[in-house]
């Protein structure tokens, strides 16, 4: 059984302790490919040491993070920009819009945004969308611009099944992490009525941890976790939901030039 963490942040200096560790226990719990979303200019050192460190596991994305967009987010898009010429990169991302700490950069954010959707469609790799109170906005602007070169996966996905079927309507995924888990939290009901042929899994380590883990520190092992319980949610076996999962993940991210058994693309 082969599982996918489509998105998990083991750059950061939450893992500085035990990074080797966390990976080689999510490696035996069958977690063999770790998917890295960039943020800023401060992540991508550390994201690429990481990279290169494990260059059959881990894949590194470029893109800006809502959070860090911005009155000089023009200056952040440049080095994006010239990472994404340096050298490829299995996504752009994480992008999107986040309105839940602060709303005073939400023009900023959408520019952003759609600057760098059109880098994806140029590049022809997906994007990664970080939508946080702000989901109806973000499906509007991938409606606006969504053409057959455009695909991707909106991480962390909480929504409705409304919102779920346009986004699947749309030919993009859904990143299903330890939210799930969460007795309130409703996903379970929204994913009774999913299909899993758009479906992926992810962790969002350091964040989001599944339960039993709720609140503390999150790490890739923990996608088992995600499986586990979608499996019940779908009565499926945990082999059917990896199986599934994997393959759309591999997909996904095929578009990059990413092969299953690994990153052949080196550090600039």
């Amino acid at each position: 059984m082969r599982l996918i963490d489509t998105h998990t942040h083991l750059y950061l200096e939450q893992f500085s302790q035990d990074r080797d560790d966390m990976i080689q226990r999510a490696i035996q719990s069958g977690v063999d490919r770790f998917f890295l979303p960039n943020i800023d200019r401060s992540s991508i050192g550390p994201m690429l040491d990481l990279e290169e460190a494990y260059p059959e596991r881990c894949f590194a994305m470029m893109g800006l993070h809502p959070c860090s967009v911005n009155a000089d987010f023009e200056e952040e898009l440049a080095i994006v920009r010239q990472w994404l010429d340096k050298r490829p990169f299995c996504a752009i991302g994480e992008i999107g819009i986040d309105l839940y700490w602060d709303k005073t950069y939400i023009e900023q954010q959408k520019e952003a945004f759609l600057i760098q959707a059109e880098w994806a469609k140029e590049l022809e790799i997906p994007i990664v969308i970080h939508t946080r109170d702000a989901i109806d906005i973000t499906i509007e602007l991938v409606e606006r611009i969504k053409d057959s070169r455009l695909q991707g996966v909106f991480h962390c996905f909480t929504g409705t099944p409304e919102q779920a079927e346009r986004i699947l309507s749309l030919g993009f995924y859904l990143g299903i992490g330890g939210v799930l888990t969460f007795k309130n939290s409703g996903l379970d009901k929204v994913m009774e009525r999913v299909g899993l042929e758009q479906v992926v899994l992810e962790t969002d380590s350091p964040y989001l941890a599944p339960v039993p883990y709720r609140g503390k520190r999150n790490e890739s092992a923990y996608t088992r976790l995600v499986a586990e319980k979608l499996a019940a949610v779908k009565s499926m076996t945990l082999e059917a939901v990896a199986e599934v999962t994997t393959k759309n993940a591999t997909a996904l991210f095929a578009k990059a030039g990413v092969a299953a058994s690994g990153n052949s693309a080196g550090r600039a």
